[in-house]
């Protein structure tokens, strides 16, 4: 019993550590795969949501929940503004020129953060409802671990639901085909691209809050974590909402694990794995070609 006590706890602690990857690299992915945009300052975006969160809620005593829905709010807000002033410009640009420009982005986030709120990491109060540990039977898990499985299970589930079965997800896909022809049939092109961006930016927010427990949260952390984000839209298939749901629990999982038993040597695994799974399927591991 205690062998599959400790299996069951390896899983959830793996299943709560890939809902917070999904839920910050699933934004990279509508940026990248949908919308065809090197997004390499989405990392920023979420830092700058952790850090929003983490404010307004020492500075104002904002719930948790609350502060959560406006790091999401203020961030799509903000994004969409760099989208309208920034972003629109490189849409048409080459690779090279969005990655040069996005991460000249992330340079100037990290640099501004750190002039404003110094280097030291960020503490996310939880409430008091979400500590402790619930009994499963088998063992007596966080609660907050299994929130964060919740809450990617729920956002995996509405994402796939407005991407993959409604008009919204369809004009998006359209546009980025060809998007004369999209606006030849009516679509407001920039909208919807200026729309899908904050969403993106926005779910990145709510990811570096929620994530700040496990991952922490400073001004180094899109630097510290923009390669899982890549690895995830790689492997998951950027333009599958499903398949960077899979990835991130994969990833999660594998990463949990062998930071467990090979602390020293566990990135490394991931990466190697990595190279091995793109090289035996380059259009990524959950692809369907």
């Amino acid at each position: 019993m205690t062998g599959l006590a400790d299996l069951f706890g390896i899983l959830l602690g793996g299943l709560s550590a890939g809902m917070v990857l999904f839920i910050v690299s699933v934004g990279l992915s509508i940026t990248m795969g949908l919308m065809g945009v090197v997004n390499l300052a989405h990392g920023g975006f979420a830092m700058l949501g952790g850090y929003v969160i983490a404010k307004v809620m020492l500075l104002w005593g904002i719930p948790f929940l609350g502060a959560l829905g406006i790091g999401f709010v203020v961030i799509a807000l903000f994004s969409a503004v760099l989208e309208q002033l920034l972003y629109v410009h490189y849409y048409n640009a080459t690779e090279l020129d969005q990655v040069l420009f996005t991460v000249g982005l992330l340079f100037v986030m990290t640099a501004s953060v750190t002039l404003l709120f110094g280097p030291e990491s960020q503490h996310i109060a939880l409430p008091q409802w979400l500590q402790g540990q619930v009994n499963l039977g088998l063992l007596e898990y966080r609660t907050y671990s299994l929130f964060l499985i919740v809450c990617g299970a729920c956002i995996a589930g509405l994402l796939v639901l407005g991407f993959d079965k409604t008009r919204f997800g369809a004009e998006i896909r359209a546009a980025v085909d060809n998007r004369r022809m999209a606006e030849s049939m009516g679509v407001d092109v920039n909208r919807l691209f200026m729309i899908t961006f904050a969403l993106g930016s926005g779910l990145a927010a709510l990811g570096g809050g929620l994530g700040a427990e496990f991952l922490g949260l400073d001004a180094q952390y899109p630097f510290k974590y923009l390669v899982y984000f890549l690895i995830v839209v790689a492997i998951g298939v950027g333009k599958q909402i499903s398949g960077v749901f899979y990835a991130s629990l994969l990833i999660g999982i594998l990463d949990f694990v062998l930071k467990r038993y090979i602390p020293r040597g566990g990135a490394f695994f991931i990466f190697g794995l990595t190279i091995i799974l793109l090289l035996w399927r380059p259009k990524g591991l959950f692809s369907r070609g």
